[in-house]
Formats: C-alpha cells, sequence, structure tokens
C-alpha cells in the first residue's frame, strides 16, 4: 500500500471516530479550566464555549466525568452564561455513553442551540477525598504533602478546539509535577496549555506533589435530628463523627512542642466555625463528657456562629465526636394555610468551610397526627421507611421520615421542603391528657381515703382508731379548760384597775361552771378510754389531778387579788406572792403539756 493511501485511510478513521463522538454536533471551541486544590477538596470549573455545527438545533449536551476522578464526585453543577449575568443552573441527568467509561450527564438547555450557533456554558465539579497524603505517616514536626492525580485535558465526548488548565495550589511548595505542554509556574499556579484541537475522549494523567497544611476534617458520619413542634418551637440536634483525614500522626505527640513552636503540628485542626441559622437559640455543644466550655458562640445580624474546639487537637488519623444542637421558633420556617403545613429547612447545617460529609441521616419528627406526608428535595436522597417516634404524652407516636445521602460538601446546603396535613383540633390533646390525667389521680385518691377495701375486719385497728379519736377529744377539751384560767387571769387584772367586785365574782362563776362541765366530759373520755383498755386513761387521770392544783393556785391568785384590793396586803408582799403562785402554775402547766404530748 502507498504512503498516501495509509494517510487517507487513517483521515477516514479519524473523521469516523469524530462522526460518532459528536454526532449532535456539538463542539468545545474554547474550554478555560480552573482546578482549584487550596484546600483538601478539589474544586474544577470550566468555562465552555459551546458550538453547533450540526445541521439541526440541539436541545441538550453531554458532561462527561473520567474513571479515575467519577468515583470521588461529589456534586457537579452547570449554567449558562449570558451578557452579564449566569441564567441559572441547569437541569443534569444522569445517562451512559456505551462503549466510554466514567460517568455522564445530560444536560437540558433552557433553550434549543440553533445549528451555527454558540453558547457559553460554566461547569462546577466538587472531588472528595481526592487528595491523597504523601507520606501517608508523618511526625509532628513534618509538614503534610498531598498529592493529586487528574487529567490534562478537558474530559469531553466533544472535540475541543483550544483549552488551558489553571492548577491552584495551596502553597508555593511543589515537590514535582507533569510538564506535558511545557507548562508554567508562578508561585501557587500551575498553567498548563493551550491544547489545540484535542480529539473526544482524551485522558492524559496531570500528577502534582506539593504541600498542603489546611484541615484535612471529614465528617464520617452525622445525624441530624429535626423535631417539629406546632406549639412555637422547632429542636435541631445533630450527631457529629468527625476525623482528621490527612498523614497520619507518626511517634509521639508532645503538648510541650504544641504550644511552644507555631509550626509544629501545622496540620492539626485546633478549632473550627460552624454556621447556624441566626434565630438559633439555647445553643449547647457537648460530648459524652459533658459540656465543652472551650466552644465560643457570636451573634451576628445574619447568623450565629459558633466555635467548635474539641479537647484536644485533631491530627491526621485522629477522630472526634460530639453533639451541637439549638432550638429555632416555629414561625419562621413553618408555612400553614388552613390544615395544610409546608416545613422548609436546611437539610444539611454549615459545619465547616469546606466540608465533606461521608454519611448523612436526616429524620424530621413531625406532629403526631400529621398525616398526606410527602418531602420536596433540591437533591436525590435516600428515603427510608417512616418510623414512629414517642415522646412526652404521644398516644399513638409521632411520625419520623427518615433520609440518607453520602458524599455532600458545601453544595448541598440547600432546603428541603416537607408537606402534610394536621387537623388542629388534635392540639388539644395533650392538655386534655394533662388534666384527665390529674382528675384521675384526684378521684382515686377520694376513693382511697374514703372507702375501706379490707376483706375481713381489724379489731385491734378498730380500737386504735376509737382511742385516737378519744385522745383527739381530750387534747381539745382540756386545751379550752387552760383557756378558763387564762380568761380568769384577765378579769383579775381588770378587777385591780376597776375593783369592781361584781365583776369579779361574775368571772369566778363562769370559770366554776364551765370548769364543772369541761372537768365532766373528760371524765367521761377518761372513762371510755378505760373501757377499750387503754393505758392513756391513766395518763388523763393525772391530767386531772394536775388540773385541780392549778384550779387551785387560781382561785389563791383571785384571793389575793381582793385582799389587795382591800388593803389587806401591802403591795410588795402582793406581788411576791403573786410570783410564786405564778411559777407554781406555771410548772403544773408544762407537766400537763409534757402528758399530752404522750398521749
Amino acid at each position: 500500500m502507498s504512503p498516501s493511501s495509509v494517510i487517507g485511510v487513517c483521515l477516514l478513521l479519524l473523521a469516523a471516530l469524530s462522526s460518532h463522538a459528536s454526532a449532535d454536533g456539538l463542539v468545545n471551541e474554547d474550554v478555560k479550566r480552573t482546578v482549584d486544590l487550596s484546600t483538601h477538596l478539589a474544586k474544577i470549573t470550566a468555562e465552555i464555549v459551546l458550538s453547533n455545527q450540526g445541521r439541526t438545533a440541539v436541545h441538550s449536551f453531554i458532561l462527561a466525568v473520567d474513571s479515575d476522578l467519577a468515583r470521588h464526585l461529589a456534586y457537579i453543577g452547570a449554567s449558562v452564561k449570558g451578557d452579564e449575568e449566569e441564567d441559572g443552573t441547569l437541569d443534569l441527568q444522569q445517562t451512559t455513553i456505551q462503549g466510554q467509561s466514567g460517568e455522564f450527564y445530560k444536560v437540558q438547555l433552557p433553550s434549543s442551540l440553533a445549528a451555527g450557533a454558540q453558547l457559553k456554558a460554566k461547569v462546577e465539579m466538587t472531588l472528595s477525598h481526592v487528595l491523597k497524603p504523601f507520606p501517608t505517616h508523618i511526625t509532628q514536626a513534618e509538614r503534610q504533602l498531598v498529592v493529586f492525580q487528574g487529567n490534562h485535558y478537558w474530559y469531553s465526548p466533544y472535540p475541543t478546539r483550544s483549552q488551558s488548565t489553571r492548577v491552584r495550589l495551596a502553597s508555593k511548595t511543589v515537590e514535582s509535577y507533569t510538564k506535558l505542554g511545557n507548562p508554567s509556574k508562578n508561585d501557587e499556579v500551575i498553567e498548563y496549555g493551550p491544547f489545540r484541537d484535542v480529539a473526544p475522549f482524551s485522558e492524559d494523567t496531570m500528577k502534582i506533589h506539593y504541600e498542603n497544611n489546611t484541615p484535612f476534617l471529614t465528617i464520617s458520619s452525622i445525624t441530624r435530628i429535626i423535631e417539629v413542634s406546632h406549639w412555637g418551637n422547632i429542636a435541631v440536634e445533630e450527631t457529629i463523627d468527625l476525623r482528621h483525614t490527612g498523614a497520619i500522626l507518626k511517634g509521639p505527640f508532645s503538648r510541650y512542642d504544641y504550644q511552644r513552636q507555631s509550626d509544629s503540628g501545622i496540620s492539626s485542626v485546633k478549632s473550627f466555625k460552624t454556621i447556624l441559622p441566626a434565630s438559633a437559640q439555647d445553643v449547647y455543644y457537648r460530648d459524652e463528657i459533658g459540656n465543652i466550655s472551650t466552644s465560643h458562640l457570636q451573634v451576628l445580624d445574619d447568623s450565629v456562629e459558633v466555635e467548635v474546639r474539641p479537647r484536644f487537637p485533631l491530627f491526621g488519623g485522629w477522630k472526634t465526636h460530639y453533639i451541637i444542637g439549638y432550638n429555632l421558633p416555629s414561625y419562621e420556617y413553618l408555612y400553614t394555610l388552613g390544615d395544610q403545613y409546608a416545613l422548609k429547612m436546611r437539610l444539611v447545617d454549615h459545619v465547616y468551610d469546606d466540608q465533606v460529609i461521608d454519611s448523612m441521616t436526616v429524620k424530621i419528627i413531625l406532629p403526631e397526627g400529621a398525616r398526606n406526608i410527602h418531602m420536596d428535595t433540591p437533591y436525590r436522597i435516600d428515603r427510608m421507611p417512616n418510623q414512629l417516634h414517642y415522646t412526652y404524652l404521644d398516644t399513638f407516636g409521632r411520625p419520623v421520615l427518615v433520609a440518607t445521602k453520602n458524599n455532600l460538601v458545601e453544595q448541598h446546603i440547600q432546603d428541603v421542603v416537607v408537606h402534610y396535613n394536621f387537623n388542629k383540633i388534635l392540639m388539644l390533646q395533650e392538655p386534655l391528657l394533662v388534666v384527665g390525667a390529674f382528675y384521675i389521680l384526684f378521684f382515686t385518691v377520694i376513693i382511697y381515703v374514703r372507702l375501706d377495701f379490707a376483706i375481713t375486719k381489724d379489731p385491734a385497728a378498730e380500737v386504735r382508731m376509737k382511742v385516737a379519736s378519744i385522745t383527739e377529744q381530750v387534747l381539745t377539751l382540756v386545751n379550752k379548760r387552760l383557756g378558763l384560767y387564762r380568761h380568769m387571769d384577765e378579769v383579775v387584772n381588770r378587777y385591780k384597775q376597776s375593783r369592781d367586785t361584781g365583776a369579779l365574782n361574775s368571772g369566778r362563776k363562769t370559770l366554776e361552771a364551765d370548769h364543772r362541765t369541761l372537768t365532766n366530759d373528760i371524765s367521761s373520755l377518761q372513762a371510755r378510754l378505760k373501757a377499750e383498755g387503754s393505758d392513756l386513761a391513766d395518763k388523763v387521770g393525772e391530767v386531772q389531778k394536775l388540773d385541780g392544783q392549778v384550779k387551785e393556785l387560781v382561785c389563791r391568785s383571785c384571793q389575793e387579788a381582793e385582799r389587795l384590793v382591800a388593803g389587806k396586803v401591802k403591795k410588795e408582799a402582793y406581788i411576791e406572792s403573786d410570783k410564786t403562785l405564778a411559777s407554781k402554775r406555771q410548772e403544773l402547766i408544762s407537766r400537763i403539756d409534757s402528758l399530752l404530748d404522750a398521749l
């Protein structure tokens, strides 16, 4: 075969391959790609000038991610750029291309692209766990080096006329990098290209080994619980398992060197900021030990910042576990129309800058009685079967929506909307349950106190009850009788001032009559105690004897007062005599009180 024939066959094969790869006539006229490796994530942004060189209009185009990076892809988005600003994100739907490896996404255009026309598209990708520490183990004094391995070319199913790549690193220190096309390096930036006439699905390994001491934090798992109450509060609690996925610490950890030298453990993590909603209140941050007091909270105009500082710095391979929670006013997130409700909240919070979440579980606890529940999410999540949650005053349980998703980044901080129906009359259920519980309690106590549930009679118990009743009556009567003496003292005092003999005699007659009645009643009760066989009857008898002595002293006080008024005794002698009588009387009353206490 002649050389000209060989060249012709090659050109025909190339033309056939190109026509197969871009059967819809699309061509990447220019691709400007930026690969940001300044954090522990790889953020790829590509500005594409897409041209339709086919004969018919197209309504979509294909985005491709090569197989090496596809397993690390956390987020991909596309938008069409207008003359002044972006027109908004476009819908992506995963698809396949036969015979090609990697992941492919069909991007639906807002309007058809006519034949011969061009558009400017912007593509954003975020890759997690694509930066590999090398070496994998470092000491506390060493700096962290990582390796990124990607593609020199923009991986696309369409031919590319011209493309260039700018790689932004975390530092100026670069151990090595591939040098396809004689790239230029300026501080933290490496520029590749421009490359001309790149065939579809072109691949060439790009490898960069450089220093990166930014926090390599990864949330290995997070469980987010959102509990909705129609009484005005939404409680949010997150249980987080956090680990440092950078180079593993080799050798011992020196707290002394860590505090003395500023560059000791430079790749470790001392603290990070979690951003909560502006209306968050009652914020708490704790672990299994208890509250972590090293945290700080700052209330801003548009958010609440929590400086989360673990109990120890996180080095490579180290991990920590903590719980953070807060309350929100429901009126800011819960919308209602009749018995229809809509809850609009973030599916995940901003835990730290450039966050990556390996596994997330969200549980949304709705009020008891919610029905016709459905959830609108901004991206695809995995729904688990609904559960039931029981708490205070619940009867048949609160419905719990459970959803999971893996490999999340900051672009996934978006709102989820949960729609449900709820009959407002059910809000009276809990207050009525409380009222009913107290009613049953009080009614039970009333029945228990007033009714005798004993199967057989207990004679001893009945005797004790009778004795207790009689004793109570005795105490009442004795106190009344002592009250008569106090009243007589008042009559005597008035007599000494007024010298009214008639009032004194009247008071004395009243004392005699009332005292006789009370003494007879007490004697009757004493007889009943004796009939019941109680030894308290003897003590009541002693009280009676002592009372007789008290009465005698009261009468003597009355006689001494008469002698004082009649002038038969001097005042000094009367005072001395009165003190003596009062002392004896007080001694007797004390003995009576002691006997009463023993009853």
